[in-house]
């Protein structure tokens, strides 16, 4: 009976992103169906928690459509250590010392390889979520295929979001599939330190082959190239050359090509043949799904309510939420408490929303009209003009975003009637940013003059 699930799953996979199946469905299992009544087993309880909202659905239809007929569907977690079905229990979180003690004396701690690649980023410790979907999906399709669809590979967002990870994550597959494949990871900084070092030594000709006989080059931080013209110049070359050979090219930084400044234009150009893909921060389910997958990394537990408590008031990067958690087991562990009775008793206080917000609809949507050259009382008018309507559109979208207010306030601040044609102007914005790159450039910049 238990092989249905396997295609229950084949049926969802056609129906989801690749990501977002590798993330919700790829540990579940089949753990009974009698009478109508399914229980599906998961991996941890934040699972329990996003299938039953996101893809009850789904699940069910997939179900039946398979010739189980259901009459409710639960969700339990399944210890696999143990091999049966029971919730977690919450317990005091164990010594941070003590997780260390343990990790350090089972195994060797993973450190940078000749080729610059640290071991220890994974895809499998990559935690998947709305904000990096899109990416993930692009980095699978390079393992599978390198050198083809998304080369070059350009991965932009702010710091403490999961790039560096994310792009040598892709190189330690690549080496697993296949150890004889020559790459080299490397800060852009560092490229031009070395490159420089090469001039002065009359060893310029090396500095370049020592690159064209790579499978793959991932290129780090690439904003820091500014004022750097022989450097822009050879690396450009390098590029060209790689890419002549179908050889793969990852590149990350923290803005778009075309918005750092003194970088010539034909390399600019280059680095986005194949698009460019964003890391966005994450939403709050991501955060969750984040804190969990590092509790479960270390040994630790802790609370439901403790983990979505600092996944609501840290909203600046992934790499701040990490350190509050850490923080909080540690005042855990020297106090003799659980994370959520810390939190309960006021002995801890996170406050991480430094992100700006701007100061209201009115402002959002003024910068808007002013970004497409419009007035504002032409934007919130009736015309469906094409140039109008768009800029409308991303107005709506921005006032979604940043502010979270209701399609109703939206409708009311825009100059429409029916929430309902704000509903479908937020969706169209959110399905063109998938693909339009021109689009993608627009928002950041009118963010950038909003919170500027």
């Amino acid at each position: 009976m238990f092989d249905v699930w396997k295609n229950v799953l084949a049926e969802i996979e056609q129906q989801t992103s690749p990501a977002n199946f590798a993330t919700w469905f790829q540990d579940t299992s089949l753990v009974t169906a009698k009478d109508g009544h399914v229980i599906v087993g998961v991996k941890n309880s934040f699972y329990v928690k996003q299938l039953r909202a996101r893809y009850y659905d789904l699940i069910e239809k997939a179900l039946e459509n398979n010739g189980i007929k259901v009459k409710d569907i639960d969700f339990e977690v399944v210890l696999k250590s143990k091999n049966k079905v029971r919730p977690r229990e919450v317990t005091t979180p164990k010594p941070i010392k003590e997780h260390i003690k343990t990790i350090r004396a089972t195994r060797k701690e993973p450190g940078p390889s000749s080729n610059g690649l640290n071991p220890k980023y994974t895809l499998d410790n990559f935690v998947v979520g709305s904000n990096n979907e899109l990416a993930v999906a692009a980095a699978r399709s390079i393992i599978s295929s390198p050198g083809s669809r998304y080369n070059p590979f350009f991965l932009y967002g702010g710091p403490g979001l999961g790039k560096t990870h994310l792009i040598q994550a892709i190189g330690n597959a690549l080496l697993q599939d296949n150890p004889d494949y020559k790459i080299f990871y490397t800060p852009i900084s560092h490229f031009y330190s070395d490159f420089i070092d090469a001039i002065q030594k009359g060893k310029g000709k090396e500095f370049n082959l020592k690159f064209q006989k790579l499978d793959c080059l991932i290129i780090d931080d690439f904003q820091f190239i500014v004022n750097k013209e022989k450097s822009q110049e050879e690396f450009f070359n390098i590029f060209n050359d790689l890419y002549q050979l179908n050889k793969q090219i990852i590149i990350t930084s923290d803005r778009l090509p075309s918005q750092i400044k003194t970088v010539d234009e034909r390399l600019a150009s280059r680095l986005t043949w194949a698009g460019a893909f964003d890391l966005q921060l994450p939403k709050f389910e991501d955060k969750c799904a984040i804190l969990r997958a590092k509790a479960e990394l270390i040994g630790a537990e802790i609370e439901p309510e403790a983990i979505e408590y600092i996944a609501e008031n840290v909203n600046t990067n992934i790499r701040d939420l990490e350190g509050e958690f850490s923080t909080l087991l540690l005042m855990s562990e020297v106090r003799g408490l659980t994370p959520l009775e810390l939190i309960e008793n006021g002995s801890v206080s996170v406050n991480k929303t430094s992100k700006l917000r701007p100061t209201s609809p009115k402002q959002v949507v003024d910068k808007v009209a002013k970004y497409y050259q419009l007035t504002t009382k032409e934007m919130c008018s009736k015309s469906r003009v094409s140039n109008i309507k768009n800029a409308r559109q991303v107005a709506m979208y921005i006032l979604s975003e940043e502010l979270n207010l209701s399609t109703n306030k939206i409708a009311a601040e825009v100059g429409v009637k029916d929430h309902t044609t704000v509903m479908h102007g937020i969706k169209k914005i959110k399905n063109d940013l998938k693909l339009n790159f021109l689009l993608r450039e627009q928002i950041e910049e009118i963010k950038e003059k909003i919170y500027g």
